[in-house]
C-alpha cells in the first residue's frame, strides 16, 4: 500500500539526500551532529545491493561536499547479507575503503536476532582493517548482549547502546521494561568505564538522568560518551543537553523506503500515533 510521505515527515528527513541536507544543517547550527541513515532493509538481489553500496559511497561524498557534521549508519541486509555473507563483506569493505579515504565513520546497525552473530562477525573482521572508522550497535534487551558487551569492551569498540527495536521472543530477550533498563545500565556502566566512545541511545528520561548521575559520580568526562536520539523526537531535550555541556547526536533517516521505519516508530510510542492523526487533517 502506498501512503503519502507527509505522514512520515516527523520521523524521516526527506525521500532523498537533497531534501535531508537542510534538516541536517539546522541541527548542526544548534550544535548537534547527526548520523544519516539511508532507509531500507533485506535486499535480495545483487544489483540492488551494489547500487545501495554506491549510494552509501555517494552519501559520504555528499557529507563532505555539503560540509555537514555527520556520519552514516548502515544495515548489512542493504549490502546483501541475505544473499551471501562473503558478498556482503565485499560491499561493506568497499564502503569502508571510501570512509577511510575521507576520514569518515560508518556505524553498522544491529537488525533482528537472526542477524546478530553474522553482524558482529563482519564488524570484528572490518575493525581489524578499518579501526576507528567503523562502529557497532548492541541491543540491551537480548540475553546474549552480556557476553557481546564484554567482548566489545575488551576490543575497545565504538558501541551505540540501545534498548532494542525488534519484536524478539521471550526465549531470546527481556520483555519487562524494568529488566531492560537494568541491563542497559549495566552495559552503559561497563562501556563508559572501559571505552572512550560510548553512545547512549535512548529517549527514556530515567536512563538519561541515570547516565548523567553515573558519569558525575564516577568522574567520567563528558567527552567520553554521547547521547543519541531519533529525528523527530525530543529535540528540546537534545538542545537542553547541549546547553548542559553534553555531547548529543541525532539519528536522521531519509529515503523512499520509509514505511517499515515509520511503522516501528508508531508501535514504540502511542503518543506518536496521535501526533500523526492530528496532522493528517491539517492544511
Amino acid at each position: 500500500m502506498q501512503l503519502p510521505f507527509f505522514l512520515a515527515r516527523r520521523f524521516v528527513a526527506g525521500e532523498n539526500f537533497s531534501q535531508a541536507v537542510s534538516k541536517v544543517k539546522e541541527l548542526n547550527h544548534k550544535g548537534i551532529p547527526v548520523t544519516l541513515d539511508l532507509l531500507g532493509e533485506n535486499v535480495t538481489d545483487r544489483d540492488t545491493a551494489e547500487a545501495t553500496t554506491l549510494e552509501y559511497c555517494d552519501l559520504l561524498d555528499g557529507i563532505r561536499d555539503e560540509q555537514l557534521d555527520a556520519t552514516i549508519s548502515i544495515k548489512l541486509t542493504m549490502l546483501g547479507l541475505d544473499i551471501d555473507t562473503g558478498y556482503c563483506r565485499e560491499n561493506l569493505h568497499k564502503l569502508l575503503d571510501k570512509a577511510k579515504k575521507l576520514d569518515q565513520f560508518v556505524r553498522i546497525d544491529m537488525e533482528g536476532s537472526d542477524y546478530t552473530q553474522r553482524t558482529l562477525d563482519l564488524f570484528y573482521d572490518a575493525r581489524k582493517i578499518y579501526g576507528r572508522h567503523v562502529g557497532i550497535v548492541i541491543q540491551a534487551y537480548l540475553f546474549r548482549s552480556r557476553e557481546d558487551i564484554a567482548a566489545l569492551v575488551q576490543n575497545g569498540a565504538d558501541v551505540r547502546l540501545c534498548k532494542g527495536a525488534y519484536n524478539e521472543p521471550p526465549s531470546l530477550a527481556y520483555k519487562n521494561m524494568s529488566d531492560i533498563r537494568t541491563m542497559f545500565k549495566n552495559y552503559a556502566a561497563d562501556l563508559m568505564k572501559f571505552t572512550d566512545n560510548t553512545r547512549i541511545a535512548t529517549h527514556d528520561d530515567h536512563l538519561i538522568e541515570w547516565t548523567k548521575r553515573y558519569a558525575s559520580e564516577n568522574r567520567i568526562p563528558q567527552e567520553k560518551f554521547e547521547f543519541q536520539m531519533l529525528y523527530g523526537l525530543r529535540l528540546s531535550t537534545c538542545e537542553d543537553l547541549v546547553k548542559e555541556g553534553y555531547r548529543v547526536r541525532i539519528y536522521v533517516p531519509y529515503g523512499t523506503m520509509w514505511f517499515p521505519y515509520f511503522s516501528r516508530r508508531l508501535r514504540e510510542r502511542k503518543e506518536n500515533i496521535w501526533f500523526i492523526l492530528r496532522n493528517m487533517f491539517r492544511n
